[in-house]
């Protein structure tokens, strides 16, 4: 009897020690998430308030009686931001579409095909991550330069077509599909091209979703080689427009209609990441994991 007591005395204890872990773990989780959606509640908040309300709080406020619409109008109207979208629809569409073609085909040369030399030319490839990215957008500045691309979306595109990181993460997920599929596809006389259209792309889909929409990401955030590279607004990209307002809109001071055009630049970025952020972390662990 003594024994049934003890042991439902430790299986309530048990019980009760699992629930107060599962409550903290949920406190952390829900402070932690406010802590991640404060700025973006921040930045919505600053946008819905007018330029007067804004100005005229000494202490910030955490809301807003009077919301307004009109900094979204103003961030369309003090500069070009619609061309500013379209110059950037194009330049990430192109982008990414080039960057799968030659990381595909990358990773499926060092995954799969065999050659002289292959493991020491991929350790070489690999140290390329080494180098500060600073010095690479000198050197492809100064090659953009001189080969007259400035105001161009060539030259916006070209220095982005490619990632070692991304060759690497695909090239990871190529070889875990089975080695006897590609001997018995070259025995029934499949081509490699074809292999790798019908075989390894469709299983290594997750992985080539995922970095097909962290490129997305890149390259709609990219800021510092677009500034770079242009001078002419007709090719500037919606993180130039951002500067734009700053700079030629409504001067330093108007925050909420900048903030208002940064609310406009993100949201398509939250709805890709909120549509497809399974496949993202399906994509990670897959690409992450070897076997």
């Amino acid at each position: 009897m003594s024994s049934n007591i003890d042991y439902i005395r430790i299986e309530k204890d048990a019980k009760n020690r699992r629930k107060a872990v599962r409550t903290v773990t949920y406190v952390l989780l829900v402070f932690w998430a406010a802590v991640v959606l404060f700025p973006f509640y921040w930045m919505v908040l600053t946008s819905l308030k007018s330029y007067g309300a804004y100005n005229s709080e000494y202490i910030p406020k955490f809301f807003t009686l009077s919301p307004t619409l009109q900094n979204y109008a103003d961030a369309f109207t003090a500069v070009p931001l619609a061309r500013y979208f379209l110059n950037t629809i194009i330049f990430t569409s192109v982008t990414t579409a080039l960057m799968l073609a030659v990381i595909t085909l990358a990773a499926f040369a060092f995954a799969r095909l065999e050659f002289k030399g292959k493991n020491l030319a991929f350790l070489i490839f690999l140290s390329l991550m080494m180098i500060p990215s600073e010095l690479v957008v000198i050197t492809n500045f100064v090659t953009i330069t001189n080969w007259n691309m400035r105001n161009t979306f060539p030259g916006l595109i070209l220095p982005s077509v490619t990632s070692v990181f991304y060759i690497y993460l695909l090239k990871e997920n190529f070889e875990q599909i089975p080695d006897s599929l590609y001997y018995a596809a070259k025995v029934d006389g499949t081509s490699d091209w074809k292999y790798l259209w019908k075989v390894m792309i469709p299983m290594s889909r997750p992985t080539i979703i995922t970095i097909t929409i962290l490129k997305v990401i890149e390259c709609w955030n990219s800021y510092v080689w677009p500034r770079l590279i242009t001078d002419d607004e007709n090719y500037f990209l919606v993180s130039n427009g951002i500067q734009e307002i700053r700079e030629n809109g409504f001067g330093r001071e108007n925050i909420p209609a900048m903030m208002a055009a940064v609310v406009v630049i993100s949201i398509p970025l939250v709805i890709l990441f909120l549509v497809f952020h399974k496949k993202i972390m399906e994509g990670v662990s897959r690409g992450g994991t070897k076997g």
